[in-house]
């Protein structure tokens, strides 16, 4: 499973890229058009904004794979391996919850935009709305396997931490690392 979930993040980082320079090309594209030849491309503005909505999320997901989201360990850097294992724990059914509180929403935005079409391009609406549908399963997938993994005790001592601290932060002994 966790050899399937990195090639998923890996094809979605190709994604992500074909996605932002599609984006690049239809907004400069249309900017070049608008101000040499008082013309543009109508679906520019459109697309670009469900490109980037997409884009998000799909990259929340990558983040979450990556553990890349920043955070603090004011609390949990205090505690020891169990009681960081526990607030892993329950950050795990708390990200869950909230997983399924995205997937219930958002399909029903995406049942109830499936007959109504976007104003320029369209297209149904619910394709805008299927992004937070394919965020919360992907999203949900990758922590059901990392609550697994957790419960069975084959997490590292690195992976009891599920973010990644600032690059700005100072350090406790006030060393310049750089």
């Amino acid at each position: 499973m966790t050899q399937m979930i990195a090639r998923m993040c890996w094809l979605i980082d190709q994604l992500i890229a074909a996605m932002l320079a599609v984006m690049v090309v239809l907004v400069f594209g249309n900017v070049v058009l608008r101000y040499a030849f008082n013309s543009g491309i109508s679906v520019s503005e459109e697309l670009s904004r469900w490109l980037f909505v997409w884009l998000t999320f799909l990259g929340a997901v990558v983040a979450l794979h990556e553990r890349a989201h920043l955070g603090t360990d004011m609390l949990v850097g205090r505690l020891g391996p169990l009681g960081r294992k526990v607030c892993l724990g329950l950050s795990y059914v708390a990200m869950l919850g909230v997983c399924w509180l995205v997937f219930r929403g958002a399909l029903e935005q995406t049942q109830i935009n499936r007959e109504t079409a976007s104003a320029v391009m369209e297209v149904p609406v619910a394709l805008f709305y299927g992004c937070g549908v394919v965020f919360a399963v992907l999203a949900a997938l990758i922590l059901l396997r990392d609550l697994v993994r957790l419960l069975r005790g084959e997490l590292s001592a690195d992976e009891l931490q599920m973010f990644q601290e600032s690059e700005e932060r100072p350090h406790a002994d006030g060393a310049d690392p750089r």
